[in-house]
């Protein structure tokens, strides 16, 4: 990726900046008016903050700094197939085994290891091993037992190959009860694939738990790494949501009780406080286990420590992701109903209150200031949820009345759970919803103006979770594209994250993620660069401006017809297309042969008794095509019909390849819903959606009119529905005010292969120099551990009332102006 690029001029000015060389591209000419006679919205200090979910290994081996990897002996094969108690550690010498009995610490740490001696242990950690620093110091302590009168405990960082790397902790256990034992050790070299070997002299039998090894230097002292700890704090956010996502919404909402010890359960707040060798095991959602030793305390001081209201989400007793089942036990939701008013109490009690005390007990006496309540995570039940969430809210507004309890509205950005969950947070006077999605950057470059028609009466948006599916600049540059619309619309955007926040690269559950690591380094991704840039640069204020759109015009839905299916037999015939003016543009009754169709290579298409049959019901994405990629305003007739499997069938229009098409999905999800969904690049989005189920065995008639950009779909001669499509606007501004300062803050967007010469009126008269800050790069680029081509450039330039300013090709450009009225 080239360096970033700055480019700059200015009528009846001179550059202090020269232009970089940048090829050949072409200008642009564009406009932007500034009316700083009048105020747009407020934004608030806590308008965009972080997601932290323990997803990618984001805490065990990420943000909480402990080095030894299942500590406690407690990984299971419920957390992960591969798992046993000694994952990530190895026999060293003597005896070893894992075990579940009444020896153990107390009844939420099961497991201990049994060492018959002489013998030892070595835990390699995550990643390629313990990273340590030469100089650095790091605490080693464990939980240990022993039925002799004395028994020697060593413990050593090695390399793989055994040989030392600092000095050694040497201890004396000395008890048959459980006692904590400690030392600290001093690496004498750097690496990053040590190992610590734990081991016991003598004879007898040696009980351990809890082996842990922390760097002494965390972040603020408080056991959190401190490389990824300072990036997240370098955001500046004005909020952490924690601790999801899906570790709320999945697994069991009962209790880690006996008899049966649930493994998978939601995350449940009062399992992860006190001390950490008293806390539960959990099951992680993404398919490891969690040791919750970051837990609830851990993040209110997290948040605390960098500035930041804490927004936790507690279950709703619903679960999503996929799992979508209601919990229905009044007893228990009463139970985390009162869990809730208790999390409340911890957060905010005096320290003599019950929950109070708890947490002035683990060194923190004055209250957190929790304001804020998320009940659930994207629920596809909504009147379940709904019901259960109205349980919590009225719990809450009794005792707590000042703290805002936040509904959700779903998995998506539209659809039928989407619009009944928005329809019944109205109703009730919810303060405010949360909206998550994930789309293509297409998505995000059309849908600058989502939020300026939502009711400004109603509640308020947290945009809790959204990314555009990659970590390349481009998407990036989307993503800023959407966020200058997140600001001119903060009267109802009160609150959003990018999700999710951190990712250890060698444990990858999901992508993108916006801060990457691994045992010894960390970086921030480009869509990282450009959070930063929002996040360290908001205002307080909108100042209402007006751009001009892109001179592109706005062409027709263009494309060729296809047909699919996902999981599922089925069965085409009378394929036609016509023109708008009704003349015939294609037909196959399947009387010969598919010559005309070409097959993508997965699925079993043949011709069957005069139609066209796909018959493996496990095949997925079987598209076959037919016709002109160049049709463009024509109307698409067939029949079809479901023979079998688990979804309905795929309809496409507008198909230009195996990665940019339109196509009606009927009977799809399972045959829970129908969508048109928007193919670009590889990646879809849903355009519109209801609940529509497919039949077997019965022929539908479907018709798909092609008008410019309009779209209207017939089934069984039945509008089904309707869109216009949008054209992806990759010019995009936002205006603000600093009170602080006094400088307006004239934050562009350029999203395109082309230089933007912008004429900038800004109507009043400014400072001759202002401050710009430039984030340039190739589409395609990505930020690694080595290199980090996208990152932020300042530089000084000359404006005035009027100006004009060459924005570089694939840009974002921020613009301090310092006001002189």
């Amino acid at each position: 990726m080239p360096r970033l690029h700055l480019l700059l001029s200015a009528v009846a000015a001179t550059l202090l900046v020269g232009v970089p060389g940048s090829g050949a591209a072409a200008e642009i000419d564009y406009a932007i008016k500034i009316d700083t006679s009048r105020q747009g919205a407020s934004i608030d200090r806590t308008m965009y903050g972080v997601f932290f979910e323990d997803i990618n290994r984001a805490a065990d081996g990420g943000l909480y700094a402990e080095l030894v990897q299942n500590r406690s002996f407690e990984y299971d094969p419920a957390d992960n197939a591969s798992y046993t108690g000694l994952t990530a550690w190895a026999p060293h010498s003597g005896t070893v085994d894992v075990v579940d009995d009444n020896g153990r610490m107390n009844e939420r740490n099961r497991r201990y290891l049994k060492l018959g001696l002489p013998a030892g242990v070595i835990n390699s950690g995550y990643n390629s091993g313990i990273a340590v620093q030469d100089g650095q110091r790091y605490d080693f302590s464990v939980w240990a037992r022993t039925d002799q009168a004395a028994t020697p405990l060593t413990a050593t960082i090695t390399d793989p190959a055994g040989t030392p790397l600092g000095d050694p902790v040497q201890v004396q256990v000395r008890s048959d009860g459980w006692a904590k034992y400690t030392g600290t050790i001093r690496a004498r070299k750097s690496t990053t694939t040590g190992r610590l070997l734990v081991t016991g002299g003598g004879t007898g039998t040696l009980r351990l738990d809890m082996v842990s090894l922390m760097p002494r230097d965390t972040f603020k002292g408080h056991g959190l790494r401190r490389d990824l700890a300072e990036k997240v704090a370098a955001l500046k956010p004005g909020f952490v949501r924690f601790p999801g996502g899906c570790l709320v919404n999945t697994g069991s909402h009962y209790g880690y009780d006996a008899p049966n010890y649930e493994r998978r359960r939601s995350y449940q707040w009062k399992d992860t406080v006190g001390p950490v060798e008293q806390r539960a095991a959990n099951s992680n959602f993404w398919g490891y286990n969690q040791s919750y030793g970051l837990g609830y305390f851990e993040y209110f001081q997290f948040s605390e420590d960098i500035g930041a209201m804490p927004l936790p989400v507690v279950p709703a007793l619903v679960t999503g992701c996929g799992q979508n089942r209601a919990t229905d036990d009044p007893a228990l939701l009463r139970r985390h109903v009162q869990d809730t008013l208790d999390l409340i109490e911890f957060a905010n009690g005096p320290a003599d209150s019950t929950w109070g005390r708890k947490r002035a007990e683990m060194g923190h006496p004055k209250p957190f200031k929790l304001t804020h309540v998320e009940v659930g995570n994207e629920e596809n039940l909504p009147d379940e949820f709904f019901a259960r969430f109205s349980e919590f809210r009225k719990a809450v507004n009794a005792k707590y009345p000042d703290v805002t309890v936040i509904g959700n509205s779903g998995p998506d950005d539209n659809g039928g759970t989407f619009d009944r969950l928005w329809q019944m947070n109205k109703q009730a006077g919810v303060k405010m919803v949360d909206e998550h999605y994930y789309n293509s950057p297409s998505w995000f470059l059309e849908n600058n103006d989502r939020y300026d028609s939502y009711d400004r009466n109603g509640p308020k948006v947290f945009l809790g979770e959204y990314a555009s599916q990659d970590n390349k600049f481009g998407n990036a540059l989307s993503e800023a594209a959407f966020m200058t619309g997140l600001e001119r619309n903060a009267d109802v955007v009160k609150l959003a994250s990018y999700a999710p926040l951190l990712s250890n690269e060698d444990y990858v559950q999901w992508k993108p993620d916006m801060i990457w690591f691994n045992n010894h380094a960390s970086w921030g991704s480009a869509n990282y660069e450009m959070q930063k840039l929002f996040m360290t640069n908001v205002g307080d204020r909108v100042v209402p401006s007006t751009a001009t759109g892109s001179p592109a015009a706005q062409t027709p839905i263009t494309g060729a017809i296809g047909l699919s299916t996902w999981a599922t037999a089925a069965s085409y015939d009378d394929v036609s297309v016509t023109s708008a003016a009704g003349q015939p543009l294609f037909s196959d009754d399947f009387s010969g042969t598919d010559a005309k169709w070409t097959k993508s290579g997965r699925g079993a298409w043949n011709v069957v008794n005069g139609a066209y049959v796909q018959s493996d019901a496990n095949a997925e994405d079987t598209l076959v095509t037919a016709g002109d990629k160049s049709w463009h305003d024509y109307t698409l007739n067939l029949k079809a019909t479901k023979q079998s499997g688990r979804e309905g069938f795929l309809v496409a229009f507008g198909v230009q390849d195996t990665g940019n098409y339109y196509w009606w999905n009927l009977g799809g999800w399972n045959n829970t819903q129908s969508a048109v969904e928007k193919a670009v690049g590889g990646s879809k989005n849903t355009v519109l959606s209801n609940g529509t189920r497919i039949d077997t065995g019965r022929a539908y008639d479907v018709r798909v009119e092609v008008r410019g950009r309009h779209v209207a779909l017939f089934l069984d001669g039945q509008k089904w529905g309707e869109f216009t499509d949008r054209v992806a606007e990759p010019f995009r501004q936002v205006v603000t005010r600093d009170l602080a300062t006094g400088e307006l803050i004239v934050k562009v967007v350029n999203a395109q292969d082309t230089a933007a010469r912008t004429r900038v009126d800004l109507g009043v008269p400014v400072a001759p120099l202002a401050r710009a800050t430039v984030l340039q790069g190739r589409p395609d680029d990505v930020n690694t551990e080595f290199t980090q081509p996208i990152r932020a450039r300042a530089e000084q330039i000359r404006v005035a009332s009027s100006f004009t300013h060459t924005f570089p090709p694939n840009s974002v450009t921020f613009l301090r102006i310092r006001s002189r009225s």
